[in-house]
């Protein structure tokens, strides 16, 4: 939760104008908040400008737009540098925090006129590592979806459901916990979410989706759903809208029981797997897959041809001279 309190006020109008322009989504806020402000937290210690170091008790509400128009690409760089050094951070991370920089700064200076120098122009992105996709087998998806069906699990009907939805759609976890039942077009066999940045997107539902949400929707609660909940498809035990830690919590306790390395596999994981096997076993084409996973740039969804190179390798160790 944002405490807008805490912000200075460049900070919110920035995070507003996320909302209202950019239609930015309540979790990129979050984090272009959480980014922002440690930040300016470290701009703080950097400038000499307190004595804590503390991250968590360090206030940014005093910053000015000064203090702001002094900060230099070698500050962000240092940052930047801060960030590997000390705290550790992922390539992965720092490439958000530095996107976050980047937003901020081109609204400050072009957007809201309030500086003259966009010390952020020529700021790079670190590079990544780019690594193969972690994913389940065919033969292990479906012992999975066999440990979320057994009936000795009293929530079978919803959690099979869940899982089958993951593995044949490639959702995200916050599409799936968000998923209303009007959005399920149960006529067309097709539903809309809302994936990153707002975008509403259209999942086609397979058999197999379609059976495991109707047979849930038969055991459903009806009565005493929390009234902001009402219209949620997956529910938990309270009656209300499932929340993303519940999710977690029964993937991995469907992992664990099925043999799987929790460590390994997890809800994103499912991700992987149903675009790997759909790119695997149905001969889908490249484009396709990133318009079904909500993909910005076709570069992420490529990570998925890893499967054709394996093929290429098989294809050469099968080679009858292989072994001469």
């Amino acid at each position: 939760m944002i405490n807008r309190e805490d912000n200075p006020e460049y900070l919110n109008s920035f995070l507003d104008y996320s909302i209202t322009i950019l239609n930015k989504s309540p979790n990129s806020i979050k984090e272009y908040n959480y980014d922002l402000a440690t930040f300016l937290k470290y701009i703080k210690i950097h400038f000499g400008l307190t004595n804590e170091t503390d991250f968590s008790k360090i206030t940014i509400k005093d910053i000015d737009l000064n203090t702001i128009k002094k900060i230099t690409l070698d500050d962000i760089h240092a940052f930047v540098s801060y960030l590997a050094t000390e705290l550790r951070s992922k390539p992965a991370t720092r490439a958000r925090k530095v996107s976050s920089i980047r937003i901020f700064f081109k609204y400050l200076s072009a957007k809201a006129k309030l500086i003259d120098v966009n010390p952020a122009q020529n700021l790079e992105t670190p590079k990544q590592e780019k690594r193969m996709p972690k994913y389940l087998t065919l033969d292990d998806s479906k012992k999975l979806l066999d440990v979320a069906g057994n009936e000795d699990n009293r929530n079978s009907e919803r959690d099979y459901a869940i899982t089958t939805l993951f593995l044949n759609c490639g959702m995200r976890l916050s599409e799936l916990v968000n998923i209303n039942i009007k959005d399920i077009k149960f006529d067309d066999c097709k539903m809309t979410v809302i994936g990153k940045g707002n975008k509403e997107r259209t999942i086609y539902l397979n058999n197999a989706c379609m059976r495991a949400v109707k047979e849930y929707l038969t055991i459903r609660p009806k009565e005493g759903v929390k009234y902001d909940s009402k219209d949620a498809l997956f529910l938990s035990e309270r009656r209300e809208r499932i929340s993303n830690r519940t999710v977690q919590y029964i993937i991995k306790n469907e992992l664990r029981k099925a043999g799987l390395d929790t460590n390994k596999y997890s809800v994103h994981k499912l991700r992987h797997t149903a675009a790997t096997l759909m790119y695997q076993y149905g001969n889908v084409d490249i484009r396709a897959l990133q318009e079904l996973l909500g993909h910005a740039s076709i570069s992420t969804t490529e990570i998925y041809t890893h499967v054709e190179n394996e093929r290429v390798r098989n294809a050469v160790e099968s080679n009858p001279l292989a072994n001469i």
